[in-house]
């Protein structure tokens, strides 16, 4: 990473660690990391784990810091960042990245001040594993070198994507970051079938999770569309048509479409009640 700044990260929940590792391990020096929590556990763990700086105070990491990531949850960024307004006087120069569900941009220039510098992310619980899709959105505020420092940042757990505005932030939320509890209940269903029919538990989930694995490594890598990739192991009359057809009289794509649109309408009344 060519970019390398003092960042603070007020809350040291599971994504924030996911991060903090995923960066270290792509080179990012420690010294440069500092994590603020209530709670010394977590800090314990990063401190020993991965060397960066810890403390129980935000005032301590943000003072530190070039860049800000707010990773608390969405009820408590009211408090948080009402406490750094009255207490750091420079806010305007550091970058904020936030990572809260639910908060669009305005809110939290009404939190910090009309001039902050400010990036939100979207990672999604892949991330702990370094397989992550964060989506990001900004507006006016920043500059090439802020967004190229966050984008180096979040692709150390797996890779980024810039949307136009928030109502795609909304929208990607549905998919990608909804998206990992979607597979999580196919798979579940695929196993269960199994399980029905006469493997036991383990066995079940061992062949869905691996076949699972082996179809998005084909995705990713393959330049055919999703539905050419279905097509080509779907030999006609065979098995796998029938099973295919099962799925689309059905509706397959219907009941897609229709968790979708449920994920992003919570999406934007979630952004209502902050």
């Amino acid at each position: 990473m060519n970019d390398i700044r003092n960042i603070a990260f007020i809350g040291a929940g599971n994504m924030t660690q996911s991060i903090v590792g995923g960066m270290c391990k792509s080179g990012y020096p420690a010294d440069k990391v500092w994590v603020s929590n209530p709670s010394d556990a977590k800090l314990e763990k990063m401190k020993s784990e991965l060397g960066v700086n810890t403390s129980n105070d935000n005032l301590e990491v943000v003072n530190n810091a070039d860049a800000i990531v707010l990773s608390v949850k969405p009820q408590l960024m009211a408090e948080v960042c009402a406490h750094l307004r009255e207490n750091v006087h420079n806010l305007t120069d550091k970058l904020i990245i936030t990572i809260a569900a639910g908060i669009r941009i305005p809110k939290y220039r009404e939190y910090l001040g009309e001039n902050i510098r400010i990036i939100r992310v979207m990672p999604n619980t892949p991330s702990l594993v370094g397989q992550g899709m964060s989506g990001l959105v900004t507006d006016n505020s920043v500059d090439d070198a802020d967004k190229n420092f966050v984008t180096e940042a979040f692709n150390g757990v797996g890779e980024t994507l810039w949307v136009s505005d928030e109502d795609q932030l909304d929208i990607l939320g549905a998919v990608a970051g909804s998206g990992p509890a979607y597979f999580f209940e196919f798979m579940d269903s695929l196993a269960k079938a199994a399980t029905e029919l006469g493997f036991d538990a383990e066995k079940a989930r061992a062949m869905v999770q691996q076949t699972c694995l082996g179809a998005a490594q084909m995705a990713k890598e393959s330049e055919l569309s999703l539905e050419d990739l279905r097509k080509q192991v779907t030999s006609k009359g065979g098995s796998t048509a029938k099973g295919v057809e099962a799925y689309q009289d059905s509706d397959l794509h219907g009941i897609s479409e229709k968790a979708v649109k449920a994920a992003v309408n919570r999406n934007q009344e979630m952004a209502k009640l902050f």
